[in-house]
């Protein structure tokens, strides 16, 4: 029952976010917001609406740790996973704003987060501070894609199109009824996944915090997988890069944004195992990217498999550190002295060979 009602919630989740989307754009559209400001926020902020979603339900069900494990993880799972099998599928074109600007504002966001855990809680003032963030951030998107060219402008055009005239979509009333029904499928869906996730976790004898780091995670992430995916099966691969690292901002600076001002004067309570591994692990995975898109501005299938086998490796200690498993010693050592070194030696070669990323894409 409990596999039934986590994968209820699931297509809950993706089909709530899809309509949610759809209505908000063609209702925006319909007042005369132009398809670049809509796919900066409500495309772009709607394939993390099943994070805000489930960690909200998490916090006001009282299991914060899946709601902070869930952000952590996907924010993981978003770089390591999603750009690892998405450059497996066709090396990843970075456009030079992402270096220069998306990539440091996700930097700075996984450290504010990371200052405001050290006294092991997110607090209602801290998520006034993250989500005030997100708002500023919003704001200056908009008010830059005053100055885009033609070009970017005609490229979200084609993406983001109005209802056809006479289509059953075309009238505000139908609009309205998407994001009804898209909100309604998100609250559902995040409460069954949820309640679901919090049996596995007893089931398994596992933290609620991994079953947030892993199983959570990856649910919630299903709208960035479709659509990273299908764009670099596309050929549209620079859209398959700046979903990953937009959603990766909004997880942070929206979800738990939300999360501490729902959570009131009582906060979020961060999990030590988090403080002490699983926030720095976000931080080191965020630091990488600045590195691997620079050099060549592209991430390379080669990088793109490091990327994945990182996850694993990530997935394994999470799965040996629960069960302390006796291998797990072993398993870390390997990693600390051998994989992670090596990892940085390739990346400072690499810097000094690609020393800046100059031109455009």
């Amino acid at each position: 029952m409990d596999l039934l009602l986590f994968l209820a919630g699931l297509i809950l989740l993706v089909g709530g976010a899809s309509a949610l989307v759809r209505g908000a754009s063609k209702l925006a559209l319909s007042f005369g917001i132009s398809p670049l400001v809509v796919g900066l926020t409500i495309v772009a902020f709607g394939t993390s609406a099943p994070e805000v979603a489930v960690s909200v339900s998490a916090v006001l069900d009282g299991t914060t740790d899946i709601a902070i494990g869930n952000v952590v993880g996907s924010n993981i799972f978003n770089v390591l996973f999603i750009l690892g099998i998405s450059a497996l599928i066709a090396p990843l074109v970075v456009n030079i704003q992402l270096i220069r600007q998306e990539v440091p504002i996700m930097l700075g966001a996984s450290l504010l987060l990371l200052v405001f855990t050290f006294d092991g809680n997110v607090s209602f003032m801290d998520g006034i501070w993250l989500f005030g963030s997100l708002v500023s951030y919003t704001v200056f998107l908009v008010i830059q894609s005053r100055r885009e060219t033609e070009a970017a402008k005609e490229e979200f055009a084609d993406e983001i199109q109005p209802a056809e005239p006479g289509a059953w979509d075309s009238h505000w009333a139908s609009q309205v009824g998407l994001i009804v029904v898209g909100l309604t499928a998100l609250v559902l869906g995040s409460d069954y996944l949820v309640q679901a996730s919090v049996n596995f976790a007893k089931a398994l004898g596992v933290s609620d915090v991994v079953i947030g780091l892993t199983i959570v995670a990856a649910g919630t992430s299903m709208p960035e997988v479709a659509t990273s995916l299908a764009a670099a099966i596309k050929g549209e691969r620079d859209i398959a890069v700046g979903n990953v690292v937009g959603s990766s901002t909004f997880n942070i600076l929206g979800c738990l944004g939300l999360s501490g001002l729902v959570s009131g004067h009582l906060g979020l309570v961060v999990a030590p195992s988090v403080l002490a591994f699983d926030i720095w692990v976000m931080l080191a995975v965020a630091l990488a990217c600045l590195p691997v898109f620079i050099t060549g501005r592209e991430i390379a299938r080669w990088e793109g498999g490091v990327f994945l086998g990182y996850f694993v490796a990530y997935v394994g200690y999470l799965l040996l550190a629960t069960q302390q498993h006796d291998a797990l010693p072993a398993f870390s050592g390997v990693m600390l002295g051998f994989v992670v070194p090596l990892t940085v030696i390739t990346l400072v070669v690499m810097m000094i060979r690609h020393p800046t990323a100059s031109g455009t894409r």
